[in-house]
This record gives structure tokens, sequence and C-alpha cells, in this order.
């Protein structure tokens, strides 16, 4: 999808894409890394909400409400939200708390009640623990899990005997789809297409083919 490559470039822009030599938490040698962390000022989060809302209308996933896990997803739920509203799609969000209050409002959640159908926005699933922390929460207040949408899938096999990659044990364990505004195929098909960034395309397609998941 042409957003797909927008947000690709965009992240090389920013470096928030960056190309070398990485050494992951599964102590592989990766030839990129993305780092949601840096789109820190207030034109790259409106830009990078924007890639959010079009990924979201384009899955035409239905649902009700935005969830953001904290800490990241917090801005980006809140960001999300508003881009949604100024495409014509005002929809409620909330967001959670590390621990739950006591006081003024309480609750483990702050925003709109959690109800209906709930898509969880976050930057990228790694272990998958902020998933089903996420899950939990909608679960417990008897609202349903509608899927989540992450940033970058890096379509990078687990260490478990089914060798599924973070996204495919999310979408294995909860039942709910899992959509990312670029993945690692993506950034494969710009990277044969970009001057500037194709002396990567070797080294990223050897780790994909070395390190990539089976296709779900």
């Amino acid at each position: 999808m042409d957003f797909s490559r927008d947000f690709i470039k965009f992240s090389c822009e920013r470096k928030v894409l960056r190309f070398g030599e990485f050494m992951t938490k599964a102590g592989r040698l990766s030839p990129y890394f993305f780092n949601a962390g840096l789109f820190n000022d207030g034109d790259t989060l409106a830009r990078l909400c924007g890639f959010y809302a079009r990924a979201i209308l384009a899955s035409a996933i239905p649902f009700d409400m935005l969830f953001g896990p904290a800490y990241k997803g917090i801005p980006l739920v809140a960001g999300t939200a508003m881009t949604l509203a100024q495409l014509g799609r005002n929809l409620p969000y909330c967001y959670n708390r590390k621990e739950a209050k006591d006081h003024g409002e309480g609750g483990s959640s702050i925003g709109a009640p959690l109800a209906g159908r709930v898509l969880v926005v976050d930057d990228v699933i790694s272990a998958g623990t902020s998933v089903r922390e996420s899950v939990e929460t909608i679960t417990a207040a008897g609202a349903t899990p509608a899927g989540v949408i992450i940033a970058l899938d890096r379509m990078e096999r687990g260490s478990g005997a089914e060798q599924r990659s973070a996204v495919q044990e999310v979408q294995h364990l909860y039942g709910v789809p899992v959509l990312s505004i670029a993945n690692l195929d993506d950034l494969i098909d710009f990277l044969q297409d970009s001057p500037d960034l194709r002396k990567n395309l070797s080294a990223v397609t050897q780790y994909r083919a070395q390190y990539g998941a089976k296709e779900a």
C-alpha cells in the first residue's frame, strides 16, 4: 500500500529507521533498527498518527473505540483518535495506568469507559506483554478486543517451538487480527527501489531468510 511505503520513507528521513549492525534482545545481529520513541516532536507525532489512521481505515476491521497501553500507547491513541475524527470518524478512546488509583476517579484506565469492540494502538510487538495486559484490561471491563495495530511488523520468528513471529503469536493466542502500518517485506520492497539505501538490501534480505517467520 502507498501509505506503507510513505511510512518507511518518513521513518528513514527522521532516523527512526536506521541501518547498520544492531544487537536484538534475542541476541541476533540485525541490519536495521526501528525506534518509535524517536517520533518525538509535534510534527512527527502528527504524521505518525496520520499513518495509523490510514492503516486503520484501510483495514475495515469493525471496532467501537481505541485503547492505548501505557506508556508508549498513550500519545499514539490520543493522536490517532484526533486524526480519525478529522477524517470523519469520531471515536472514544482511553488508556491505562500502570498502577490503579484508589482516589479521585479511581480505576486503572483514563478516558472513555471500555465498551464494545476495542482496537489496541501500540508501537511494536516484541514479547507480547503489552498486548496481553491490554487484552486482560479490556476483557475485565466486559469489552471485546477487536484487534491490534502497530507501526512496524519485523516478521521475525521467536524462540518457541512453533517458530511464529510475535505478531503471529498474538493472533494465535487471542484470536484477534494484528495490523501494521508496514512490515519487513514492505521495507525490502522500498530498499529495492531506493538508490540511496539499496546498499542495505542484501543484508536485510539475508536476515529475513535466516530469521523470518513462516507465513501464517
